[in-house]
């Protein structure tokens, strides 16, 4: 094989292309021989073009075809401007609109409903609530919201396994308790000094009332679901005997019951 220079190219040869114009040879063709001619010629042409633009500038067109390509396709972007009772002012894609409950702007932007407080529009066939000053576009993928299955257990309870403090616990799902609760034995056991940082209050307890310490935990997790600074209750003497997982964070949960099964589904 020869060697080719620096401004030559393996696409096409010199011979090729010299017989764009005539790739059958002379002769009579045809009618079916002159529109296969004028098809390899086309199409030789379209190579002899590809080649004198060189690869740099190949690559560069290719390029800008791709992101012309992803901009065209993009949804719109939209961001609340003010919010009012039925209406809606809008900035869609630097665009400022003024839209009404069932009404659609520039790039198929739907504002479904609104009110002082929020906005719900429809962007991309994807429903979303917006309030003042927030912004989303189409191309926004709401986060999967984080679930929690329960087994019923022998006893009849909903134990759930979790942290306080980074320390391992067994929680009790009580939706009757409405902040954390546990006894004075397991705050000692998690190093919880309640009697130094807790408020000595008075709590009710299945047992009558009783002498409990309001306190702060640094972290708690459930499930994989944490939170930070969250309430809880010391409650004096060995009761109750298993940690209690109360309404400040069950609260930040649906909560769905199927027979022996109980389903945390995180709120957005």
């Amino acid at each position: 094989m020869g060697s080719t220079t620096s401004g030559a190219s393996p696409l096409v040869s010199p011979e090729l292309e010299a017989m764009a114009g005539s790739p059958f040879g002379p002769g009579d063709r045809g009618g079916l021989g002159i529109m296969l001619d004028d098809f390899v010629a086309g199409l030789l042409a379209i190579v002899v073009a590809v080649r004198r633009m060189g690869a740099a500038m190949l690559l560069r067109a290719c390029v800008i075809f791709l992101l012309a390509t992803t901009m065209a396709h993009a949804g719109p972007s939209v961001r609340v401007l003010a919010l009012f009772p039925g209406k809606a002012m809008l900035d869609i894609d630097g665009q400022r609109k003024v839209l009404a409950e069932g009404k659609t702007g520039p790039g198929g932007v739907r504002l479904i409903s609104a009110n002082p407080q929020r906005a719900v529009v429809e962007i991309g066939g994807r429903s979303q609530e917006l309030r003042l000053g927030s912004a989303v576009s189409a191309s926004y993928q709401p986060r999967e919201r984080h679930e929690i299955r329960v087994l019923k257990d022998s006893r009849g309870g909903y134990f759930v396994d979790g942290l306080i403090n980074g320390q391992p616990v067994r929680f009790l799902v009580d939706t009757g308790a409405t902040s954390i609760a546990m006894s004075e034995r397991h705050a000692e056991r998690l190093g919880i000094p309640h009697r130094v940082d807790g408020l000595r209050i008075g709590v009710g307890t299945a047992s009558g009332d009783a002498v409990g310490y309001q306190i702060s935990l640094r972290s708690v997790s459930v499930g994989g679901f944490g939170l930070q600074q969250v309430k809880a209750v010391v409650i004096e003497g060995d009761s109750p005997r298993e940690v209690l997982l109360g309404m400040n964070v069950l609260g930040q949960f649906e909560i769905d019951q199927r027979e022996n099964l109980l389903i945390l589904r995180q709120k957005f």
